[in-house]
């Protein structure tokens, strides 16, 4: 399953009765939730430490095997294996199942459960640092991957008015219209170079699911800067860099910009919740990545 990363993160004294969470994924080395989660864990008291496996993905089934054989408390997983590890676990969140990805498992004393806290990390960071009202608010999602999918979710069962889902392939776009049409309003558009195919003033709040502007191409924006308008939040879940193209353009433009650290870091805390019953020491965890990054 490859090597484990230092436990010695922790700082804490590692006896018979410590706990053990990690990552998975392929590439691991660049992911910041072992300095995250520790931090967590050691704000909490709580005798556990948090550490990451690379495994590929003929490794995967054993690496879940593991997880249950050894009580492995809890994993967190990300890409290739989001998709592919839900037929591995026990049972699997509802809305785990209507994205099609699990980014988060229980070990409940041998019985392994599937969670996805992505769009619940989005939701809750996007409410609690803009202060906006969702069930009026029209949004506008940029792509239409797995990220797209899990946050168009959350938001309609956020009760946000309208959800628009833009990308170059319009068909991608109605696969997860027709998937999640029975949760709310939800409809397509395309967008070219930039530009959506929709009025600006008709939307409050503009989302980049896509990798357009991550490091190490951060000239690039999903949305041209003539398209934002003043009255918008604009977020981008990208959070390397922390401010990306398309946030300084929408704060150039004047409108209220909302980053991807929050989202990280949020689909984070619901996911120690998950497993230590713990309400997640957020400030802390938040301050960890910023020091990372």
């Amino acid at each position: 399953m490859g090597n484990v990363s230092s436990l010695a993160d922790n700082k804490g004294s590692i006896t018979s009765s410590t706990q053990l969470y990690a990552v998975i994924g392929d590439p691991i080395h660049h992911s910041k939730s072992p300095l995250m989660q520790n931090a967590a864990l050691q704000a909490c008291g709580i005798d556990a430490v948090y550490t990451a496996f690379h495994v590929k993905p003929e490794q995967l089934e054993a690496c879940v095997a593991g997880m249950r054989a050894l009580g492995i408390r809890g994993m967190n997983v990300t890409i290739p294996h989001k998709e592919h590890v839900m037929k591995m676990v026990d049972e699997v969140d509802s809305s785990a199942a209507v994205i099609g990805a699990v980014n988060t498992i229980v070990n409940d004393q041998g019985k392994l459960i599937g969670y996805n806290t992505d769009g619940l990390g989005f939701v809750r960071s996007l409410k609690e640092e803009t202060g906006v009202d969702l069930q009026v608010s029209r949004i506008l999602m940029i792509g239409a991957g797995g990220a797209a999918r899990g946050l168009c979710y959350a938001l309609l069962k956020e009760g946000c008015k309208q959800l628009t889902v833009a990308n170059r392939t319009v068909e991608r776009a109605l696969s997860i219209a027709d998937e999640l049409r029975d949760d709310g309003s939800i409809q397509v558009a395309r967008i070219e170079n930039g530009w959506p195919e929709m009025n600006p003033e008709d939307v409050d709040i503009v989302i980049n699911t896509t990798s357009v502007g991550m490091h190490p191409h951060v000239d690039d924006s999903s949305v041209a800067k003539d398209w934002m308008k003043s009255h918008m939040i604009v977020s981008d879940i990208i959070y390397n860099p922390l401010k990306t193209k398309l946030l300084q353009d929408a704060e150039a433009v004047g409108a209220v910009t909302h980053s991807g650290l929050g989202m990280f870091v949020y689909q984070g805390a619901i996911a120690f919740e998950l497993w230590t019953g713990i309400e997640a020491p957020v400030k802390v965890m938040r301050e960890a990545v910023l020091q990372a990054l």
